[in-house]
């Protein structure tokens, strides 16, 4: 089982999802990411999970963005870096050339 987490808009998340075929596909920005799964990744990616380079980020205070990374990203999911992807129990973050050996 393998369940994608992204945006349907996002080009990256776009090409895992083409690649992957069928998979369970999640919008962050429509249904958001469950707590636990969001601890799961935080705790394999730690602060890699936010996406520094985003709008959203920079929209951000000073203030707001020293708040813990997972308040950020239930607060404001679009924040996550993309495609998180969930394959088998493991985790793994962007659409890079290792994950898509592990996944594919």
């Amino acid at each position: 089982m393998t369940t994608v987490y992204g945006l349907k808009n996002c080009d990256t998340c776009r090409k895992a999802l083409k690649s992957l075929g069928d998979v369970t596909f999640v919008d962050v920005r429509a249904d958001g990411v469950p707590v636990e799964t969001l601890k799961l990744a935080f705790d394999r990616f730690e602060d890699a999970i936010i996406n520094k380079r985003s709008t959203t980020w920079r929209n951000l205070t000073a203030e707001e963005q020293g708040n813990a990374p997972i308040s950020l990203l239930l607060a404001h999911p679009t924040l996550m870096k993309r495609p998180l992807i969930e394959h088998n129990g493991v985790y793994y973050l962007g659409w890079n050339k290792d994950t898509q050996e592990a996944v594919l």
